[in-house]
């Protein structure tokens, strides 16, 4: 199961009022229902869903707080690797009338709305219910273990992904939008943000699943740049000292290590001695103690050393 359903499986797992039950029921049929006319049954309510507990979900809130009986259907879908859609009906004139009345949907000459009334959102609680009723219909969110961070919603206009940014940014959330094909997109690249709408929409527990997920991932990213970093380190001090070893030797064939200054036959010795020391251990074991920038200004020296016997063994033209 993807992240995504899991948050909206809880989602559907917990228990409201009324007036919220309307509101996450409105954003249901707002983006994912259509009314058709239909020969035989005549004038039918379709509220699409690939979650099948988000249909079981809608089928029994319908019955429950407006006692109105609707049927689910199960679409196949013919592609590998395909969910199956499930259709959430309800037929008859009086029936989906009286239902898009109670959810502030039916316009005075019978058409849908694109966005509900202000009437049913009035309290905190129903703007949350809204929010989370629209994520339950086309939203979804990247699970935090995967490379990056994301979570959106897919509306059928500009003006409903316009609504709810507006009731975003009532709960202080910073969404962004944009457009795909022929849909619009709601959408939150910021984890902290993602972790503020999964708690204003009630997905607590998905909520400490995702900073879990992403304490442990941030971690692990720490731990591994530290370690990259040192093991870039290590890398550069082996080649630096193979280099220097390398002008040592040169050093050391062509006129000799004890005719060079003192100062240079010092760490020359010691380099050769031990490849693995690092430049401060090297001034740390010279009497007196050489520091860093010292050490390596020495090294620096004998390298022009066999730099310029390198140019006077170089053959002629």
């Amino acid at each position: 199961m993807s992240f995504a359903s899991s948050v909206k499986n809880e989602l559907c797992r917990n228990n409201y009022e009324q007036c919220c039950i309307k509101a996450e029921l409105a954003a249901l049929c707002l983006i994912n229902g259509s009314v058709q006319i239909n020969s035989k049954q005549g004038i039918v309510l379709h509220v699409s869903t690939e979650n099948a507990t988000i249909a079981k979900r809608m089928f029994n809130l319908i019955k429950s707080a407006f006692g109105i009986s609707g049927q689910i259907f199960v679409k196949k879908k013919k592609k590998l690797k395909k969910n199956n859609s499930y259709l959430v009906q309800v037929s008859g004139q009086e029936n989906v009338e009286d239902l898009l009345k109670e959810l502030c949907l039916l316009e005075s000459n019978r058409g849908v709305k694109d966005r509900i009334h202000e009437q049913l959102l009035k309290k905190s609680c129903c703007k949350r219910a809204f929010l989370r009723g629209s994520f339950l219909a086309s939203g979804s969110v990247n699970n935090p273990e995967t490379s990056s961070y994301h979570a959106e919603i897919s509306l059928n206009s500009e003006s409903q992904c316009d609504y709810l940014i507006e009731l975003c940014a009532q709960f202080g959330l910073e969404v962004k939008k944009t457009s795909r094909k022929k849909y619009f997109l709601l959408y939150i690249k910021d984890s902290d943000i993602i972790v503020d709408f999964l708690n204003v929409i009630g997905a607590h527990n998905a909520l400490l699943s995702f900073e879990n997920t992403r304490v442990y991932k941030e971690m692990r990213n720490n731990v591994n740049r530290v370690v990259n970093c040192e093991t870039a380190n290590l890398n550069k001090t082996v080649d630096a000292a193979q280099k220097q070893i390398e002008n040592i030797n040169l050093i050391d064939r062509y006129i000799g290590l004890d005719n060079i200054p003192q100062q240079l036959q010092e760490v020359a010795y010691m380099r050769l001695k031990d490849s693995s020391l690092s430049l401060k251990e090297i001034g740390e074991g010279i009497n007196p103690p050489v520091g860093k920038s010292g050490i390596n200004h020495r090294f620096k020296k004998i390298e022009k050393i066999a730099n310029s016997i390198r140019a006077k063994s170089k053959p002629k033209n």
